[in-house]
C-alpha cells in the first residue's frame, strides 16, 4: 500500500465512502464512520492497525485474509459494509451526538431497503449513541429493523485494547454461526 502524506490524509476529511452493499446480504457490517485512510483510499477499514480484515478471516467469514482493496469480493460471501455516520474524520470523537442519532435513522432506512439478515454494528458505543440503547452490550440485540436482526460486535480499531484479535474473532464467529441458520 502506498504511504499517504499527512496532507493527503487531511484532504480526505469529510469525504464520503461508498457502501459495499447489495439487497439480501447475510450480514451487513457497520462501522462507526470512515477514517481518513479509508476516505483517502476508498477502501473500508483501510488503516493498517485496524483488525477488521484479519478478524473477518479468523472468524471464518472469509476463506482467506483479504486486503481492504478487495472489499467488493465480500459481496460474493453475502457480506457488506456501511457506516453509522457517512463523513470521514480522523477520530470517532469528532462526531456529534446529533450525527450519531441522524446516522442511526439513516442506517435504519438503509437496512429496511437492503434487508440483510443481520446488521452487525462494530462498536458498542456507536450503537448506543445511534439507537439510544444505553445499556446495550456486545452480542445479539433485542432490536430488529424490519426482519433484520442486530448484533453488536467489538470495535476492531487497534485502539480497542480490551479485545484481542482472537477474542474478537470468537465474537465474530458467534455471529457467523447465527447468520448461517
Amino acid at each position: 500500500m502506498t504511504r499517504l502524506t499527512p496532507a493527503e490524509l487531511e484532504a480526505a476529511r469529510d469525504r464520503l465512502v461508498p457502501d459495499v452493499a447489495a439487497d439480501g446480504l447475510r450480514v451487513l457490517f457497520c462501522g462507526i464512520n470512515p477514517g481518513l485512510m479509508t476516505a483517502a483510499t476508498g477502501h473500508h477499514f483501510a488503516r493498517p492497525g485496524n483488525r477488521f480484515w484479519p478478524v473477518l478471516h479468523l472468524s471464518g467469514f472469509t476463506p482467506r485474509l483479504m486486503k481492504p482493496s478487495e472489499q467488493l469480493e465480500l459481496l460474493s460471501y453475502g457480506l457488506g459494509i456501511t457506516n453509522v455516520v457517512a463523513r470521514a474524520s480522523a477520530r470517532a470523537d469528532e462526531l456529534s451526538a446529533e450525527e450519531y442519532r441522524e446516522g442511526g435513522r439513516l442506517l435504519a432506512s438503509r437496512v429496511t431497503r437492503l434487508r440483510p439478515r443481520w446488521l452487525a454494528v462494530v462498536g458498542v458505543t456507536a450503537y448506543r449513541a445511534a439507537f439510544d440503547e444505553r445499556r446495550a452490550r456486545v452480542g445479539p440485540q433485542e432490536r430488529t429493523i424490519g426482519d433484520t436482526r442486530v448484533w453488536v460486535l467489538p470495535n476492531p480499531s487497534g485502539l480497542n485494547a480490551h479485545w484481542t484479535a482472537q477474542t474478537m474473532a470468537e465474537e465474530f464467529g458467534r455471529l457467523r454461526v447465527a447468520s448461517e441458520d
